[in-house]
């Protein structure tokens, strides 16, 4: 209670309230954006260029890959004296690391060796212009090349990236650097020669009954001659421009106006032939017998680049199945490294395979035990080549024929019109057709076939097809049925068969996809490389040559390069476990290569326990390629 002695009327018991302050935020202090020192202007040393370079460059690895070929394959093909040139191992360098950044024109390797850090370093700062660059890789490679891509084949083999053993060996098509309808054909080359000769035979017929008419003789028909060669022309050019001059002098001591008519037209004539054969028939005969030259066994070649053939190829931007001048490269890979390679100007890979390989066998390299190939070279001539003339196997070989993956259908088991599915019997030696009607023995017969190589075929008949209800199945020949069967291709077809079933071959064979047909995606989809740049087939052997280094040289870094990352870079920012799988090939005796490694679990965490059995942890496998998986 309030004291009523100290209180005054106006007293208020109530309390009062403070004044209410208003709350100032405090001020936001206010930074000046700050970045690192920068000023292009300011000189920088560089002490060392290679310094900059990462561990497992591309540019180390050609660097390295250049240095081990020998001096004196290089220095072997410049002559002494004179000015100095560029060292051949930096300009093949320089050409190496730009054709390993998709970088196949030689002015932009000038550019290159200007502006690319690891290319200035591969050229020690030196800058050969374009023109230099090119002159080295037309001209200077021509006879070094091949003892280039051996030498480094051979350090991949001590280096044991590969064996040599499995030579899977496919083919594709490169276009050429050639104007799409510059084709010449060999069929027309042959008709318009063949209309060009009955030409010249009217022509020379007609020139004959102008001679024997001014002889005054009755014009007589002679034998036509059927080949006229260009020396035959050249003659009778000269004996009728003699005729000429002396009709002109006939004419200018004639004075009669009709006869000097008379043999005014005689002349002309003659002139008018001399004309056809001096402007018409020669060029054309020496036009002809040229194209007949370049042509050789081919149908086709195209007038830009006179070494590629006509071919066609699978792009097809205009939908019809156009021909594009190209070359046929053949090529042999293991591990996906390309082992070896050559050039062909047939479209068909079947009479490719004997001249690869025998240029394979000329070489230094070592010959592969198993040959891979696909069904194109499933031919009689080429199992023949593979087993050898004395019987004696030159290399094992996996390559079907071309109805093998046919004759495991049923359609064609139950088709009667085949004779595999008849009833044979060896010892008196004639088959049961499905009627049940002999076919007998009947004569031998021998082909050749287009490469020249003759094949020997048994021909068995039937004795009767007369009133067969069967035969419209069986054959469409209007006499008896016929069987012609080759005993050499057969066997090679049942040897063939065998070793594609065979579960350790067979999946040796199941690899052939991966193997040679991703180094052709790798070259035609990722480097971009579909077309040569050069003309002419040395030419195009040389960059084909540096295009299959580059891709080796690639496939090193890579390697190296997975080798020597960081465990930690491979998992995810989830926490979750990531592997990298190594696709690589079991080999038993590369356990001291740098391609023996296990699968590696970065991180376990499915319930503390390995994923992985000891025995597939104890495998040695070899690298082809990379791809990752979540557990």
């Amino acid at each position: 209670m309030c004291n009523q002695m100290i209180t005054t009327e106006n007293y208020n018991t109530q309390m009062t309230l403070l004044p209410e302050i208003e709350e100032k935020e405090p001020r936001k202090r206010q930074l000046a954006p700050t970045f690192k020192p920068y000023d292009n202007r300011q000189i920088l040393p560089i002490f060392d260029i290679e310094a900059l370079i990462p561990e497992n460059h591309v540019a180390r690895v050609v660097d390295e890959m250049v240095e081990a070929v020998p001096d004196e394959h290089l220095f072997s093909h410049y002559k002494g004296g004179g000015r100095s040139s560029f060292h051949p191992k930096m300009m093949l360098k320089i050409i190496l690391f730009g054709y390993s950044q998709k970088v196949y024109s030689c002015r932009r390797i000038e550019t290159l060796i200007k502006e690319s850090l690891p290319a200035i370093w591969l050229a020690a700062g030196q800058q050969p212009d374009f023109r230099t660059i090119n002159e080295f890789r037309g001209e200077r490679l021509k006879d070094l090349m091949d003892e280039l891509f051996e030498a480094m084949i051979l350090k991949l083999i001590e280096d044991k990236y590969i064996t040599m053993e499995n030579y899977f060996l496919d083919g594709t098509k490169i276009e050429a650097d050639a104007n799409k309808y510059s084709f010449v054909w060999k069929k027309a080359t042959e008709k318009f020669e063949a209309k060009l000769r009955e030409k010249i035979q009217e022509t020379l017929q007609h020139i004959h009954e102008l001679t024997q008419l001014e002889a005054g003789t009755e014009p007589k028909e002679d034998k036509q001659i059927t080949e006229v060669s260009e020396s035959d022309l050249e003659t009778v050019a000269k004996e009728i421009e003699e005729k000429v001059e002396e009709l002109t002098e006939k004419m200018e001591n004639e004075p009669d106006t009709n006869t000097r008519k008379e043999i005014r037209k005689q002349r002309g004539q003659l002139k008018k032939s001399l004309k056809l054969i001096r402007e018409n028939f020669l060029p054309r005969i020496a036009k002809y017998k040229e194209q007949n030259e370049i042509f050789g066994d081919r149908n086709s070649y195209s007038k830009t680049d006179k070494d590629a053939t006509f071919m066609r190829m699978k792009e097809d931007h205009m939908k019809n199945g156009q021909l594009k001048a190209g070359y046929n490269v053949q090529m042999g890979t293991e591990n996906q490294f390309i082992l070896y390679y050559t050039i062909h100007q047939r479209p068909t890979d079947t009479r490719c395979f004997i001249p690869h390989l025998e240029k394979l066998s000329s070489t230094s390299l070592p010959m592969p035990k198993t040959v891979i190939a696909d069904a194109g070279y499933g031919s009689e001539e080429n199992y023949v080549y593979a087993v050898g003339d004395e019987k004696e196997q030159k290399f094992d070989f996996l390559i079907p024929y071309g109805s093998y993956i046919q004759e495991k259908t049923r359609k064609y088991k139950n088709d009667i019109k085949n004779a595999k599915n008849w009833t044979y019997l060896e010892q008196d030696d004639y088959f049961i057709c499905p009627n049940g009607r002999k076919v007998p023995f009947k004569k031998y017969q021998n082909k050749k076939n287009r490469s020249g190589y003759e094949q020997s075929f048994k021909i068995y008949e039937c004795e009767d097809c007369t009133d067969c209800p069967l035969k419209a199945q069986c054959t469409k020949a209007k006499g008896n049925r016929q069987v012609h069967w080759n005993t050499v291709f057969e066997e090679m077809k049942a040897k063939a068969k065998t070793a594609l079933e065979c579960e350790e071959k067979a999946t040796i064979y199941a690899r052939r996809k991966i193997e040679v047909e991703s180094v052709f995606g790798h070259i035609k989809g990722n480097r971009s490389f579909r077309r040569f740049s050069l003309r002419g087939l040395d030419k195009v052997h040389i960059e084909f040559g540096i295009v299959a280094l580059a891709h080796n040289i690639l496939k090193v870094a890579g390697i190296r390069q997975l080798l020597s990352e960081d465990p930690e870079k491979n998992i995810k920012a989830s926490g979750e476990e990531r592997l990298i799988f190594l696709h690589l090939l079991y080999f038993r005796d590369l356990s001291d290569s740098p391609f023996f490694c296990v699968l590696h679990v970065l991180k376990s965490q499915v319930c503390g326990y390995s994923v992985f059995s000891e025995r597939q942890r104890s495998h040695s496998i070899k690298c082809d390629s990379i791809c990752s998986f979540t557990v």
